[in-house]
């Protein structure tokens, strides 16, 4: 699968003033990231505000992102939930034919067993017409996925080709690369652990800040991939306050105001997330300019 190996970026969702979505700002965003070593676009995930994206408004973003998108570089779209049929149903009911992949996250809120999990995902596998990547959010789902539950999953269905890890846990990471099989991608969804993750063996990332800064970024995690430890740390570190920085007031709060810092879309965000504060965004600005000093 190596159309999910290197950057993914997950994209935020652009929204005007009155909080209709801003489709100017959105093509922006998708050239800006193709331009500049983005691999790999994904639509309707966490960062898109998927929470408070309506079904309608979720259609209209995948034709607009497709259309700009034009076949230049894979796109995955996030179809995932609490209610197994309402996942299973939209899966059958979406049109995939421009698609290469779903992002799928545990299910939140119920909090089911390891073995519910797996029977979620059994369900969801069935009905897919394209490959898998699993997502485990643990700090957003309140139920862990365990790496075995990953890999048993990762060795019973064949669609299913990968996770996206974002438990922030190290052992958890080394675990399922330690224990994988051959051709499952194991990609980072912290940005701030994801070097260590490609150095021990991973595949590559779904990012957020990585769409603020897909040159730098982008070209970090190619160095990861080929093991080029130094020269991929001396980009890490500089990264590092920016990282630190937009997560600081929950996510997509953060990147959103450093997309407005570098005049590609606007900061607002939807209820009941709130805009960045304005020390916030003042040391969003602030280390902008460092990185572009440096």
């Amino acid at each position: 699968m190596t159309k999910f190996i290197g950057t993914g970026v997950a994209l935020i969702t652009p929204f005007n003033a009155d909080l209709t979505i801003d489709f100017d700002a959105l093509e922006r965003l998708v050239e800006y990231n193709i331009a500049n070593g983005t691999d790999y676009l994904v639509i309707s995930g966490t960062t898109g505000e998927s929470a408070t994206v309506t079904p309608e408004e979720k259609k209209q973003l995948i034709n607009f992102i497709v259309k700009i998108n034009n076949g230049r570089i894979p796109l995955v779209l996030g179809i995932g939930g609490n209610n197994t049929t309402n996942v299973v149903a939209e899966i059958k009911a979406t049109d995939l034919s421009a698609i290469d992949g779903i992002l799928s996250v545990c299910p939140y809120y119920s909090k089911p067993t390891q073995e519910g999990i797996y029977q979620h995902f059994k369900a969801v596998s069935e009905v897919s017409p394209k490959p898998i990547i699993l997502y485990n959010v643990p700090g957003r789902t309140a139920t862990n996925m365990t790496p075995e539950t990953t890999l048993r999953l990762a060795r019973d269905f064949a669609n299913i080709v990968a996770v996206k890890e974002a438990g922030n846990n190290v052992h958890q990471y080394l675990e399922l690369l330690r224990s994988k099989p051959k051709d499952f991608l194991v990609l980072s969804g912290d940005d701030d652990l994801v070097l260590g993750v490609l150095l021990a063996g991973g595949s590559g990332v779904i990012s957020v800040i990585g769409q603020a800064l897909p040159k730098a970024f982008s070209e970090m995690i190619r160095l990861g991939i080929a093991r080029k430890a130094k020269e991929a740390y001396d980009i890490h570190f500089k990264l590092m306050p920016i990282t630190r920085l937009i997560f600081s007031e929950n996510n997509p709060t953060g990147v959103k105001a450093v997309l407005d810092t570098l005049n590609i879309s606007k900061s607002h965000v939807r209820l009941p997330l709130v805009e960045a504060t304005d020390g916030l965004k003042a040391a969003i600005k602030s280390e902008i300019e460092n990185l572009e000093k440096s």
